[in-house]
């Protein structure tokens, strides 16, 4: 057997330790750096989560021999950064009407919208039970592809290719019901 089966390496078992060591000891110096700059707990939050993810991803890069909260601040301030822009160009959006063009059209197609799910609702009832569970537990209960492959027993791929073949068959379900209203 190689080392591929064992799981991951000691070196990668040590790196993450020392990761999660040093970011569970800066957490709470980091969630109020970026409170400061943005107004909402739950957004200081998600900067937080996004800041996690960026540092482990560069967590090579970091020098032990410096502090690693300041590191880990220059981090949250980039992602508190990107944050309030996102909003802003949002912000400016909604403030030139977007917002109320939005709603305004939504309203527009919404019978349509109804009636599309209505067939798609009967789409999906005529689906075998494996496939329509494969539905829901991707697209309703948002499993990831490995944890469905494994409750169905096969690859990712496989059931990559079954969600594929399962979409075909929806969209030709769809268009049928589309083509009888149309007549």
């Amino acid at each position: 057997m190689s080392a591929d089966f064992h799981g991951p390496s000691s070196d990668s078992v040590v790196a993450r330790e020392r990761f999660l060591s040093l970011f569970l000891r800066s957490e709470r110096e980091i969630f109020r750096y970026v409170a400061a700059l943005v107004p909402n707990v739950t957004d200081a939050e998600d900067i937080v989560q996004q800041t996690a993810l960026a540092l482990w991803e560069k967590f090579d890069a970091y020098d032990p021999s410096l502090p690693f909260t300041p590191w880990a601040c220059r981090f949250a301030l980039n992602k508190a950064r990107q944050w309030i822009e996102r909003r802003q160009r949002w912000q400016a959006l909604l403030e030139r009407g977007l917002g109320e063009e939005l709603a305004r059209r939504r309203q527009e197609i919404q019978p349509e919208l109804e009636e599309r799910l209505r067939h798609l609702d009967r789409c999906l009832a005529r689906l075998p039970g494996n496939q329509r569970a494969l539905v829901e537990g991707y697209y309703y209960q948002r499993a990831g592809i490995e944890v469905l492959a494994g409750h169905a027993g096969r690859t990712a791929a496989a059931t990559y290719k079954m969600l594929q073949r399962i979409r075909q068959s929806l969209l030709q379900c769809l268009q049928e019901h589309a083509g009888k209203e149309a007549a």
